[in-house]
């Protein structure tokens, strides 16, 4: 195992080094200045449509909801686990190259929701889905695109991502946590919770994670701001400590050692796992909202990483490196190790606030951990639907996330997450590849949401049918029908120019619909 584990790591090493934290954040660089740095400029408006996304629906999924799962679907493991290894294997400064991928990842975020948004498809039960795999046959008219990344996303999702929460799991139920389930029974217990619910044998128990999951993430958001709040007057030092950390000569644990490098590699790599920018995962999410414009969706999912990654992920290394149970010192001296990484938070939680936050602290973790692993066999069995409607296929990642589960129970900590991070580089990459080829569609969106609200329209609304500032005309009828009816919903058809049928204009430049 300790072999695997090394040669996983090179190849970890090397792919984030040289190619995932290039094209990752260059990507998000180039969508910035596309798009005259959007996650800035619009802030006001990312609020704004936060604070006014519960209503509009139209009897679907509101944009408020489509939020709420992939912001709890993001403040998770990563939030507690990832940044704590990132502090071990980068040091303080990993956390500063965290905020960059989230700053220009924002970027990155929006073209996703709004693309999604605008390729999807209208289900026969009325509802909303799409993602990468859409946007990339209907949009690049590349369906064999769109099927490789369903089959990345059905891995990713359905082995590798869900090791790691697997792992995280056992960590809290297992030897040494309150529980002290011995290794094997830990695994077992998730594995008999993971069939009962992805099997679909118990649906009530995924009703109930549906709604603990965002509640125990605010239980933990509450509880990192009562320890920043208790130890305010620290918060400049060690916002200090972590700019300058990233630029210092400090040696650390880990595949990639020596400073900056260090540094930088894992926080890029933990960056991406916590919020998920340019993954291609939150835009499932994003599908299925019912909005009256593109650009809505994508303003939203915008600032879910900004939530995720600068105000959450900052918090959780606010919260170690004020505890006393982290150090550069500690990690140098080989006494704390990557392994540490499953229990830090914890630790340092209980160091702060006292003893009596395991038993929250492990109900916490296991709650959010338990849920994400629901959410990725999702993410992957709406991919398989995407390769193939037949129902029976659908059992082949339902049974591979259910040995995940098992697996990830077993494996080490370092075995899983070098193994998620190399799966979810190769999802990441052919992401943003569809990204920058169909750019010119989300700047278009974005053009014609600015024009609206320049003209004064305070809830613009979209047509995909011979609006100007698009390259041509989206496929289908999602962006035609849709269109009319919300704008007599809120009453402002009066206001809006009448949608020009679809049977008039030329065929849709990108493609029949998939």
């Amino acid at each position: 195992m300790e072999a695997l584990a090394a040669q996983l790591e090179a190849v970890s090493d090397w792919i984030t080094l040289h190619i995932t934290m290039w094209v990752l954040v260059g990507t998000g660089i180039l969508l910035t200045i596309r798009t005259g740095a959007v996650q800035l400029r619009r802030l006001p408006d990312m609020l704004h449509q936060v604070a006014g996304s519960r209503s509009g629906a139209q009897g679907g999924i509101s944009s408020f909801q489509a939020f709420t799962i992939s912001l709890a679907a993001r403040v998770g493991i990563g939030n507690v686990f990832g940044v704590a290894a990132a502090l071990i294997l980068g040091g303080p400064g990993a956390i500063f190259w965290m905020w960059i991928v989230a700053l220009v990842g924002m970027a990155t975020a929006f073209f996703e929701a709004t693309l999604a948004q605008m390729f999807k498809v209208r289900h026969t039960d009325g509802s909303f889905r799409g993602g990468p795999a859409y946007y990339m046959a209907r949009g690049m008219r590349s369906r064999a695109l769109g099927v490789v990344f369903a089959g990345l996303t059905i891995f990713t999702c359905g082995f590798s991502i869900i090791m790691v929460q697997s792992n995280a799991v056992a960590g809290v139920i297992g030897p040494g946590s309150p529980l002290n389930l011995p290794p094997s029974v830990a695994a077992a217990v998730l594995v008999g919770l993971a069939a009962l619910v992805i099997l679909g044998g118990v649906r009530r128990v995924a009703r109930v994670t549906e709604w603990m999951a965002p509640i125990m993430a605010l239980v933990y958001v509450v509880m990192a701001i009562i320890i920043v709040g208790l130890h305010i007057s620290r918060l400049p030092g060690i916002l200090a400590t972590i700019v300058g950390s990233a630029f210092g000569p400090y040696p650390f644990a880990g595949g990639v050692t020596g400073g900056i490098i260090a540094a930088l590699t894992n926080g890029t790599r933990r960056g991406l796992f916590s919020n998920e920018a340019g993954q291609g995962t939150a835009p499932f999410a994003a599908a299925t909202a019912t909005v009256a414009h593109p650009v809505q969706q994508g303003l939203i999912q915008s600032l879910g990483v900004f939530v995720d990654t600068i105000i959450v992920c900052t918090a959780t290394a606010f919260i170690i490196l004020v505890s006393g149970v982290y150090s550069p010192a500690l990690v140098e001296a080989g006494t704390l190790t990557p392994d540490a990484a499953g229990t830090l938070t914890s630790d340092a939680v209980a160091a702060t606030l006292g003893g009596w936050t395991a038993v929250p602290m492990t109900i916490v973790i296991f709650v959010l951990a338990f849920s994400s692993i629901i959410a990725a066999a999702t993410y992957s069995e709406v991919s398989m639907t995407f390769i193939s409607e037949r129902p029976a296929w659908r059992w082949l990642p339902r049974l591979v996330s259910v040995a995940s589960t098992g697996l990830g129970a077993l494996a080490t900590l370092t075995v899983v997450w070098n193994t998620v991070d190399i799966t979810m580089a190769v999802m990441t990459l052919t992401n943003l590849v569809a990204l920058i080829w169909l750019a010119r569609w989300g700047v278009g969106a974005l053009r014609d949401w600015d024009a609206q609200r320049a003209a004064g329209r305070t809830a613009p609304l979209f047509n995909g049918i011979g609006n100007p500032h698009l390259p041509g005309d989206l496929p289908g009828d999602v962006w035609t029908g849709e269109r009319a009816s919300l704008a007599e919903a809120d009453g402002t058809a009066a206001d809006v120019p009448a949608a020009t049928p679809a049977s008039s204009q030329p065929a849709a430049s990108t493609g029949a619909d998939a």
